[in-house]
């Protein structure tokens, strides 16, 4: 696929990531949705005249061009969402990012992940549950994510480097600047076991609707969300919530009822919004990390169904139980899927290779 247009898109006014990606379903490409006809793309559903009409390619793709040449001189990975780097837990996220610009040494999608978030204002007591945590779950060969926010955020990312675990950091911005600037040198450390990832294009600065935007990505990336210590108002939370959206594991420390940013921790935990956390093992027998999960033999024991979401679950079982390879119209009537939402979540299952398409727009497992 041209990385050009894959760029270009995230750039479109009238497409958001949710219409993007049905747009890739359906024409196969980011390129083919700039080569469309208005006819073609009146045909996808969810594409109307007025979007159509609106449609303007020539400065979306002018600015690719120049985000291109950003890329190229500072070393960034583009990750698609059909690349097979992307986040895979992120991508069953509805509201994921069509592309994101990592930078780093890096696994996004290793056999565990959790995100570790909380307040600014951190105390002792939050940076000393940060260390124990980190020890931890060095054990556990965890790539934790963060937002290399003040408190909380930088205080896990700084313990991930002290014990050699991989680490992530999520920004609000563009990679070509670093908010807030006290932590470029954890950010430069963190290149070396881990990296720092944005959806945001260079020029994007840290605007304050950014970073609950961003917190979508720091819980959709992850098994499990940690709230290490956090007031009733503020990013924390609004993680956590997003996590609980996604049907994500979420978990908090309990503080003392006077503790000002023991007090969303608190909450969270008596509204059953996050289970208690008090140490590494509860987190552990919960999670189900008590015996090795590890994949063991060749690599073809690498992908397995087990990370399908519940869509391509559904859709693989059809497949694999149908003895002749299944047309889209069949699939989408055995799975009770709309003909649009299969399309994509075909598309999908063929780059990470579970499925190939056959002639009469057939499929079969691989």
């Amino acid at each position: 696929m041209s990385l050009l247009h894959q760029v270009a898109l995230t750039f479109l006014k009238e497409i958001g990531h949710v219409r993007a990606k049905t747009l890739v379903a359906h024409l196969g490409s980011a390129e083919a949705i700039f080569k469309a006809s208005p006819g073609q793309l009146s045909n996808i559903p969810g594409i109307g005249e007025i979007t159509i009409k609106k449609l303007e390619f020539t400065e979306p793709l002018q600015r690719a061009e120049k985000e291109l040449k950003f890329i190229e001189d500072n070393n960034i990975d583009v990750l698609f969402y059909t690349d097979a780097r992307y986040p895979k837990r992120l991508k069953n996220c509805v509201d994921a990012p069509v592309l994101l610009y990592a930078k780093g040494q890096y696994n996004l999608n290793a056999l565990k992940v959790v995100s570790v978030v909380g307040t600014r204002n951190a105390t002792d007591y939050g940076k000393q549950l940060c260390r124990q945590l980190i020890e931890e779950l060095a054990e556990h060969n965890v790539l934790v994510v963060s937002g290399l926010a003040h408190g909380i955020d930088v205080a896990a990312h700084k313990e991930c480097l002290k014990a050699n675990v991989q680490t992530v950091g999520v920004l609000g911005h563009g990679l070509d600047r670093l908010y807030p600037g006290q932590n470029r040198s954890t950010a430069d450390r963190m290149l070396q076991n881990g990296g720092l990832l944005t959806e945001y294009p260079s020029g994007t600065n840290a605007d304050r609707q950014n970073f609950p935007e961003r917190n979508r990505i720091v819980a959709g990336m992850a098994d499990a969300t940690i709230v290490v210590e956090a007031g009733l108002k503020g990013g924390a939370l609004i993680t956590a919530e997003i996590a609980n959206s996604y049907h994500r594991d979420v978990f908090a420390f309990p503080g003392r009822l006077d503790d000002e940013y023991s007090e969303g921790c608190n909450f969270l935990i008596r509204n059953n919004k996050a289970a208690l956390l008090t140490c590494m093992a509860d987190l552990a027998y919960s999670m189900g990390w008590e015996k090795s999960t590890e994949v063991k033999g060749g690599p073809e024991q690498l992908i397995l169904p087990i990370d399908l979401s519940a869509d391509e679950r559904a859709v693989y079982e059809v497949i694999q139980t149908n003895k002749a390879p299944l047309a889209i119209d069949e699939l989408a009537i055995k799975v009770n899927m709309p003909t649009s939402q299969l399309a994509m979540t075909l598309l999908d299952m063929e780059l990470q290779g579970f499925i190939r398409s056959l002639p009469g727009k057939t499929y079969a497992l691989n």
